[in-house]
């Protein structure tokens, strides 16, 4: 009787037991790993031209690894730092593997020792304040929309918080009594307490009008940036997108050429 293959029961639990389980890994992290898997698999079963249920584990060497890693970078136009947490996710399952399954061991091995590449270190990009301006400018402010952009807007400067960061901000993080300040749930599970809300009493004004219906229900935690007439639907980083480089990027362009 031909052996099964152990590779599905290893991704299965490398997922749903070593990643949600014993790591409780974020859903952020979870659907990176994913997505490589899923890049992965399609790149190797394309070379070994069968479909992907056919794949094995010791179809994944460590020669398969380096070449999708240089496919990423040469045809999908990934970065250095893209490419590097796509070998992240791999290397942590055949580290996985080889904790569970000594037969491929060697095979393991090989692709742990594929070595991460290192990135350039450019200097760090920056809006001047004219540019700020300009941004900050744009909105519509007589509509709901543009109060809820300006504020947006506003509170990314002053804050500093990561997109993602502002958009996951509920009305219970919010503190409008003195001394007032927002709690930020960032990257990594980070929570900060950022005071900067009080340096700017007009955005936090604007978020308390535009966020009135949300705290009748502060025990929810519904994002704050909600779009008008959708409470409770939260704004997707794609919509901030395309209102900072469609909307916002000819005054942006203009501020830079005449300062």
């Amino acid at each position: 009787m031909k052996p099964v293959d152990p590779f599905p029961r290893l991704l299965h639990a490398f997922f749903y037991e070593w990643m949600v389980q014993q790591r409780n890994a974020s859903a952020h992290t979870v659907r990176s790993y994913r997505d490589t898997w899923r890049l992965f698999l399609r790149f190797v079963a394309q070379r070994r031209r069968r479909p992907i249920a056919q794949l094995t584990l010791r179809d994944l060497t460590a020669s398969e690894v380096k070449t999708f890693l240089q496919y990423t970078e040469q045809e999908r136009g990934d970065t250095i730092g893209t490419r590097n947490c796509r070998l992240s996710a791999l290397r942590s399952f055949f580290s996985f593997v080889a904790d569970r399954e000594p037969t491929p061991i060697e095979q393991c091995t090989q692709i742990l020792h594929v070595p991460m590449k290192k990135a350039p270190i450019h200097a760090p990009c920056y809006l001047e304040p004219e540019e700020v301006k300009a941004i900050l400018a744009q909105p519509d402010r007589s509509t709901i929309e543009g109060q809820r952009d300006h504020a947006l807007f506003s509170f990314l400067y002053n804050t500093g918080a990561r997109i993602q960061e502002a958009l996951d901000v509920c009305p219970r993080a919010i503190r409008f009594e003195s001394p007032t300040c927002v709690r930020l749930y960032g990257k990594g599970r980070k929570e900060t307490a950022e005071p900067s809300l009080a340096r700017n009493r007009v955005v936090a004004k604007i978020a308390a009008h535009a966020t009135a219906e949300g705290r009748r229900r502060a025990h929810l935690r519904q994002s704050v940036w909600c779009p008008a007439r959708r409470i409770g639907c939260p704004l997707q980083t794609g919509a901030i997108r395309r209102s900072g480089s469609e909307d916002h990027a000819e005054p942006v362009h203009t501020a830079c050429n005449t300062s």
